[in-house]
């Protein structure tokens, strides 16, 4: 196969219509717009959401819970990922991004305790599970919060 022989998938290709080109185009004058009134004008229309004048949906329901300024946000790591690393290695946030188990630092790193651990290492972290902390402790590993 080349690319000359390349061909679109059926539907993918839509003719685009040409509009205001005269009257025997058939999308001529008006346009497809009709004739007067909000929508037929240049930048007329109405925001999403507008229901003619009547009070939106979303005015209309209940306000509901709030917003915590203060929250953190914890990148999450199980103990049995921590398998990959060799023994007696020291693991941090950077580490792990670097091995591509966390994308993002967030807030800091929260060790949970799913899984096993067969490897001893130094656990660096913002958080750790009561159960992760165990599993770290009984490998014969250590967990230092930072």
């Amino acid at each position: 196969m080349n690319l000359s022989e390349l061909k679109h998938n059926e539907g993918a290709k839509h003719y685009k219509k040409i509009v205001g080109r005269g009257t025997s185009s058939g999308n001529g004058k008006t346009a497809g717009r009709g004739h007067k009134g909000q929508n037929s004008r240049s930048g007329g229309g109405v925001r999403p959401a507008f229901e003619g004048g009547q009070t939106p949906l979303f005015k209309r329901l209940p306000k509901r819970g709030f917003t915590n300024v203060n929250r953190k946000d914890y990148a999450i790591v199980n103990v049995e990922d921590l398998n990959a690393f060799a023994a007696n290695t020291t693991v941090t946030i950077e580490l792990l991004q670097k091995e591509g188990l966390v994308k993002k630092a967030y807030d800091g790193l929260k060790v949970l305790g799913n899984g096993e651990l067969t490897v001893a290492l130094t656990v660096q972290a913002s958080k750790f599970s009561e159960s992760a902390k165990k599993a770290i402790e009984a490998a014969g590993g250590k967990a230092e919060v930072i």
